[in-house]
């Protein structure tokens, strides 16, 4: 099985540590996984800001880096929801436009093969249990790309529950918003404050020491609050608490 690593924008510049950590649990699993150079930005910024013709560059680069490949894999229920939710949404609205089929084609060929990390896990490999440890208390979050797009379910809790040693307890309010929504936290900042508020007030109640979720984007944005209150939780993605192992624990 040949795999192509889509790291996303986030992880590469940000989060580098959580894709390292997606080519960790896959080639423990025995997936050959190879990381396209020539991979960018999905367009999911520019598309939900209305910048559609700016995006559609970015739907052929994005084929064009992929091409190939039996799946693609993605830590990020965000993008990967960008890529199989919109990019038919830009094809079908190109070729209504008169501009020919290439970017419906283009989903055609990219959408099916097109993964978040923990369906790739559950769906495709047929695994919960992939060989981790992680000794601690955990709460998740599901992001709303995941939940509602993606309609993740309960493939990332069912990936929890098989880690060694770790306590999964439930997180109130779950499928409640964390406000952050990319360009939604820039324009409407105060309210994306107030729905981060609520639900950094639900993790704390846990008493979990780790908030997980699927989405570095959710995280970054409930992480930031947590450390601005010196909060005795940390914001972890779901990769990370999969790669650790009683060999190599996360640190």
């Amino acid at each position: 099985m040949r795999v192509a690593l889509f790291a996303t924008c986030v992880n590469d510049a940000v989060y580098p540590s959580t894709a390292i950590a997606t080519v960790k649990v896959l080639e423990r699993l025995g997936v050959r996984v190879d990381f396209p150079a020539a991979q960018t930005c999905c367009g999911q910024p520019q598309y939900n800001t209305g910048y559609r013709r700016a995006t559609e560059p970015l739907v052929r680069r994005m084929a064009r880096a992929f091409e190939g490949y039996d799946h693609v894999v993605a830590p990020s229920g965000s993008c990967v929801a960008m890529v199989r939710d919109n990019y038919p949404r830009i094809g079908r609205k190109a070729y209504a436009e008169g501009r020919g089929s290439a970017l419906t084609d283009v989903a055609d060929s990219l959408v099916p093969r097109t993964y978040e990390l923990t369906e790739f896990l559950v769906d495709v490999l047929g695994v919960t249990d992939v060989g981790a440890h992680f000794p601690h208390r955990v709460t998740y979050h599901p992001s709303c790309h995941g939940l509602r797009m993606l309609g993740l379910g309960e493939r990332p809790r069912r990936l929890l529950e098989a880690v060694r040693g770790l306590e999964l307890v439930e997180l109130p309010g779950a499928e409640e918003c964390c406000g952050f929504g990319g360009t939604f936290a820039v324009k409407n900042a105060d309210v994306s404050t107030a729905m981060g508020a609520d639900k950094v007030r639900n993790s704390l109640s846990t008493g979990a020491d780790v908030l997980c979720g699927a989405d570095n984007s959710c995280l970054m944005h409930i992480g930031g609050m947590l450390r601005r209150q010196d909060a005795p939780q940390r914001a972890l993605h779901i990769a990370e608490i999969l790669a650790s192992t009683e060999e190599e624990p996360l640190v």
